[in-house]
């Protein structure tokens, strides 16, 4: 059987795991979950995740929840050794840390601020744009000095960043002032299999 994917089509953190499958070619089933009538709190979703977040990941007889941690799988599992997922201790730490970025600064930061606009929520967004406005700005730094986050080639960690960064503008956070970043969201856009993420009509892109 295909790898399957339970997702949500505008969710950054299934997006980096379709992306992940598509730039290793592997087959995979998307199984779209239909986050605003709950069905990620139904019985049958809460027993692949406990948690009730997409996504998650079917293959075989392993099942995983958590964006971050498919990827760990996905490159250790199918992808050339080294390749996607370094194996020399400070590379892959530099990974790891980037990781810890997409699941900290990026998510509270460019992605909650489009959360607030994509389902119209009445949170002030202004502490999400200033995180992204200084998670930006230290990207913008460290890729004047690297065509990728870690070295110079791809890894999990630019697949793990790209999303909501690439999405930012319909938080209302503007690419304009970083350069870089957007030169490096090109590189990824140009990897033999990249898929994008569906745009929503919100924030800038209206």
């Amino acid at each position: 059987m295909p790898i399957q994917l339970y997702r949500h089509a505008v969710s950054g953190h299934s997006h980096r795991v379709q992306l992940m499958l598509s730039l290793l070619n592997l087959p995979c089933e998307l199984v779209d979950v239909d986050l605003l009538a709950g069905a990620h709190k139904a019985p049958a979703f809460l027993a692949l995740n406990a948690f009730g977040q997409v996504p998650v990941l079917q293959d075989g007889d392993v099942t995983l929840a958590d964006s971050n941690a498919i990827l760990v799988y996905l490159a250790s599992r199918y992808a050339q050794p080294g390749t996607w997922l370094p194996t020399e201790p400070v590379a892959a730490a530099q990974v790891q840390h980037w990781l810890s970025v997409a699941a900290g600064p990026l998510a509270f930061g460019p992605a909650v601020a489009r959360v607030i606009q994509l389902f119209q929520r009445p949170t002030d967004p202004a502490d999400a744009m200033a995180r992204a406005t200084q998670l930006f700005g230290v990207m913008e730094a460290h890729l004047q000095q690297s065509d990728y986050l870690v070295g110079s080639t791809p890894t999990i960690a630019d697949i793990a960043n790209y999303s909501y960064t690439a999405h930012a503008p319909e938080g209302n956070v503007s690419l304009e002032p970083y350069p870089q970043i957007r030169v490096w969201l090109a590189r990824i856009e140009a990897l033999p299999g990249f898929v994008p993420m569906v745009r929503s009509r919100i924030g800038l892109l209206v």
